[in-house]
C-alpha cells in the first residue's frame, strides 16, 4: 500500500478504492426486535432473478472531501446474444474516467485481484493514460478495502430484513441509501478508518496504521 501512496503524492492524485457487490430481492438478516418467545419472520416472495451489482468507488486525498461513486447494473431474465450481467472490462474503464472526470484530478485506482481488473484491456488503457495508476490489492485481503464498509453498512442498515415488493422497491432503496453515504463524507471516511490505513499530508499520503 506504501507504493500507492507515494505514487499519489507524486502525482497529487485522489487514492481510490474500487469494490463491486451483489444484491437480490432476498434481504439480509440482522438482529431486530420482536415479541418475547416469538421468532420475527420476513416474508419474501420465494427465489427471484432480480437481482443488481454495484461497481462503487470510495476516493480520498489529503485535504478534500472523501467521495463515493459508483455504477449499478440490473441483471436480466433472458440475456441477449454477446450480453452478460457481470461488469466488463470497459464498464471498469467507464467508471474509472467518470471518476477522473468528477474529481478532477489523476487516480490512483486500488483493487482486489478479480480477473477482469487484470484484463489486456484495462492494463493497456492505464498505460497510455497517465492520470490513471492501478495497484492491485494483495490477494485475500477485503480488509484493507474501504468499500467493503459501504456494503457492510447497506446490508447492516436499510437492506436489512426488508421484503422488497418488486425490482423497483430493491432499486429504490439501494440508491437512496448510496445517496445517503454519499452525502455523508464522515461515513466514507470511517471505512477507510475500518482497514487501520491512514491518509497523510506527505510525504507518503497513504499508510496503515501498526
Amino acid at each position: 500500500m506504501a507504493a500507492g501512496g507515494t505514487i499519489a503524492a507524486a502525482l497529487g492524485a485522489y487514492v481510490v478504492f474500487e469494490d463491486e457487490a451483489g444484491f437480490s430481492m432476498t434481504p439480509p438478516t440482522a438482529r431486530t426486535w420482536g415479541r418475547r418467545g416469538q421468532t420475527p419472520v420476513v416474508r419474501v416472495r420465494g427465489r427471484s432473478w432480480r437481482r443488481y451489482s454495484i461497481a462503487a468507488m470510495c476516493c480520498y486525498r489529503p485535504g478534500e472531501t472523501s467521495r463515493l461513486i459508483y455504477r449499478p447494473r440490473q441483471h436480466r431474465r433472458h440475456k441477449g446474444a454477446g450480453r452478460r450481467d457481470t461488469f466488463t472490462w470497459t464498464d471498469y474503464r467507464d467508471l474509472a474516467v467518470r471518476a477522473h472526470i468528477q474529481l478532477g484530478a489523476p487516480i490512483v485506482l486500488i483493487w482486489d485481484n478479480l480477473n477482469t481488473h487484470r484484463a489486456a484491456g484495462i492494463r493497456e488503457y492505464a498505460a497510455h493514460h497517465d492520470w490513471l495508476t492501478i495497484v492491485q490489492l494483495p490477494s485475500y485481503a477485503p480488509d484493507l478495502n474501504p468499500v467493503e464498509g459501504i456494503w457492510s453498512m447497506l446490508r447492516r442498515g436499510p437492506l436489512a430484513n426488508v421484503a422488497f415488493t418488486d425490482d423497483e422497491h430493491l432499486d429504490r432503496t439501494l440508491r437512496r441509501n448510496l445517496r445517503h453515504i454519499q452525502n455523508r463524507p464522515d461515513l466514507i471516511d470511517g471505512c477507510l478508518a475500518g482497514t487501520g490505513l491512514t491518509l497523510t499530508h506527505h510525504p507518503t499520503p497513504l499508510r496503515r496504521d501498526q
